[in-house]
């Protein structure tokens, strides 16, 4: 029997208008946004809509990802489409453990806030780096760092793209020896830390704290964490998880495998942009992919999988 996972974008995929027409023709995702917004005392409509100069900054970017990617689930939701088994990279993992069940939509929109936040001011401006490593294996790029101080794998992304973090020297010294190595390109990323590395452990000792005030709800169906690639149908183990994704790395590629061996064939990406279904294809090919950003795409994808 085919299952079908929603699987959610992380930071970097953002863009204006994101949402804009589930808000505009969904009770529901209206709901999401409106309830957002009031939760973290923020106008995330005019975030998510509007040009602004906050969109892109890490504090307000996981926010607004988080609600605008409920409010699309929402919707999709009523149509009549439902997963059976969730994911999604970094903030989305979020998204994929209040679609699981795991927390209420207004707990995950409130944690990622402070997450955002805490993971802005973990390190001092310029002191870290991550790089993009484009076409060299993984083994060899493990090999590579393998006893160099500073510098870790950040995302296991797909096959033939790896994502290296840390301090800022270590990242680029670790970049020229992966040219070395033959990787085809290193590519610096404009991000505003070094996210999914140990330097981002402070980050994590805050997010614990907030987890105190969270409740942690039995899954209706597994979501696959992103830290270790496993499937989880234990709702007390997401704190641990969550805490240990902050400086610990994506492993995207391994949760996908993970899921087509737990008999998923459909993935569904909701939010904006593409950049999940595009490692899809690099993972395997032969299972199906669809994207939802926006309503007409919903209309379309609901209508075909249901």
């Amino acid at each position: 029997m085919s299952k079908i996972a929603f699987i959610y974008p992380g930071q970097g995929a953002q863009a204006v208008g994101m949402g804009k027409d589930f808000y505009e023709k969904s009770p529901l995702s209206k709901a999401v946004f409106d309830q957002a917004s009031e939760a973290v005392d923020l106008d995330l409509k005019k975030l998510c809509f509007e040009e602004n100069d906050l969109l892109d900054k890490t504090e307000y970017t996981q926010v607004a990802m988080v609600t605008a990617c409920l409010a699309m689930t929402r919707a999709v939701e009523a149509m009549g489409l439902h997963a059976d088994m969730a994911a999604g990279l970094s903030l989305g993992e979020y998204c994929a453990i209040a679609v699981a069940g795991g927390m209420c939509d207004m707990d995950a929109v409130r944690t990622v806030r402070s997450r955002g936040i805490f993971m802005e001011h973990a390190a001092p401006e310029g002191t870290g780096a991550m790089s993009a490593v484009l076409g060299l294996d993984a083994a060899v790029i493990e090999d590579v760092l393998n006893g160099r101080e500073g510098v870790s794998i950040a995302n296991y992304n797909c096959p033939g793209q790896i994502v290296i973090t840390g301090e800022a020297k270590a990242v680029a010294e670790a970049g020229t020896a992966l040219k070395e190595a033959g990787a085809r390109r290193v590519l610096p990323l404009k991000v505003s830390g070094p996210f999914h590395s140990p330097m981002m452990r402070p980050a994590g000792e805050e997010l614990a704290k907030v987890f105190a005030g969270v409740s942690m709800n039995p899954l209706k169906v597994p979501y696959v964490a992103n830290i270790n690639a496993e499937v989880i149908t234990d709702c007390g183990k997401i704190e641990e998880l969550l805490v240990a994704q902050v400086s610990g790395s994506v492993r995207w590629q391994q949760s996908v495998e993970t899921m087509i061996r737990e008999g998923v064939d459909t993935f569904v990406e909701i939010g904006p942009g593409k950049t999940l279904t595009g490692f899809l294809r690099k993972i395997d090919k032969n299972v199906k992919s669809y994207h939802i950003g926006s309503w007409e795409e919903a209309v379309l994808v609901c209508e075909e999988l249901k």
